[in-house]
């Protein structure tokens, strides 16, 4: 990737300013009381921790979060592994190159609002093969199988991707226990709708890019699903629209933690008490980048609406019913062409007041 092809030239508007905001920045939180074996016996600490992050959902839609109990020596080996991988010759890389049969798998031309990212990705789901709609249609109710593509080389990116997945896992239903308890919600009041789960990992590679104050890594965007888990590296890069002025505020890194956003899902379930944000990614001039997100998302079969514990009279269902599986679908095949319109987004099943 040399001089920028206009292809992956942002808007004006959308331009990154090479100034960055730096503030208190998103909110930090230690779950040791959670996973320390000692937690049974502390309640006020795990309440502390579940008020923590209801705030930082409530304020932010994101936040990052420390002692974790993920293994991060299977961290480590994903990251390797990713870099061995995105260092092969293209040819090798495009082999497994995903198109609209095969979804999964390695992409170097995705658009995020039309405009091409500068990156290169590898997907993987969680479950194989995941279960999703054949098609967009809502009166199409056949299914199709989705199997990942693995490279052969390097030969261990299977095994160390399977791992790390089943790791980040138990973190993210744990979250999403927390973020019920949050809510006045029985801890297990999401945990239905992930029996069949679409979850889905992605490794991506944001080489260095010579003009960047007009590419973006990932154009501005808000997650789909319920819950993203972000492993990034030392170099940073993503940056989040704070919800009280819509200023772009870089995320630091921290070492060994995890960055959490809330999804659409999450805000339509919450009927917008928890908002997802606008997020993106900026690239860099001298060094390259690595990412790892973890994509929490629910069964194909699940229908997204707000739950009835949390609308009354005074507080209305503010969106109508969606299948989740027809709103992914949609989604997946923006990825391949350039649409004249914009992809499918919950406003759109949003109620007018």
């Amino acid at each position: 990737m040399g001089e920028v092809d206009p292809a992956f030239i942002q808007d004006p508007d959308h331009r990154p300013k090479l100034s960055i905001t730096e503030v208190e920045g998103i909110p930090l939180i230690d779950l040791t009381p959670i996973i320390s074996p000692d937690s049974i016996s502390d309640p006020k600490a795990v309440e502390a921790v579940v008020r923590e992050i209801g705030s930082a959902c409530r304020d932010w839609g994101f936040f990052q979060v420390i002692s974790h109990g993920v293994v991060l020596d299977k961290l480590r080996k994903i990251e390797t592994a990713a870099r061995k991988f995105f260092a092969l010759p293209l040819e090798e890389k495009r082999k497994i190159r995903r198109d609209e049969k095969s979804v999964l798998g390695y992409y170097d031309s995705e658009r995020t609002k039309n405009v091409r990212d500068w990156k290169e990705v590898f997907d993987f789901t969680v479950e194989e093969p995941t279960l999703v709609p054949a098609s967009p249609d809502p009166e199409d109710k056949e299914e199709t199988e989705w199997y990942n593509q693995w490279p052969e080389h390097p030969p261990e990116l299977r095994e160390v991707s399977e791992e790390y997945a089943r790791e980040v896992e138990k973190l993210a239903l744990k979250l999403m226990g927390l973020i019920a308890l949050s809510l006045g919600l029985p801890e297990n009041r999401f945990s239905s709708y992930f029996k069949d789960q679409t979850t889905s990992v992605r490794l991506n590679h944001y080489p260095a890019c010579p003009s960047p104050q007009l590419a973006l890594g990932v154009g501005r965007h808000k997650d789909g699903g319920a819950l993203t888990v972000l492993a990034q590296d030392d170099v940073g890069g993503l940056e989040v629209r704070r919800k009280t002025d819509g200023a772009w505020i870089r995320v630091q890194p921290t070492p060994n933690a995890y960055i959490i956003n809330v999804g659409d899902s999450i805000q339509v379930w919450t009927n917008e008490k928890y908002q997802s944000v606008e997020h993106r990614v900026m690239v860099n001039s001298e060094k390259e980048r690595f990412s790892i997100p973890y994509f929490l998302n629910p069964s194909h079969y699940t229908i997204i609406k707000p739950l009835e514990e949390l609308i009354n009279e005074q507080n209305l269902a503010k969106y109508r019913p969606y299948s989740w599986g027809k709103f992914m679908t949609n989604r997946k095949l923006s990825n391949f062409k350039k649409l004249n319109a914009e992809n499918i987004q919950i406003h759109h099943f949003r109620v007018s007041e």
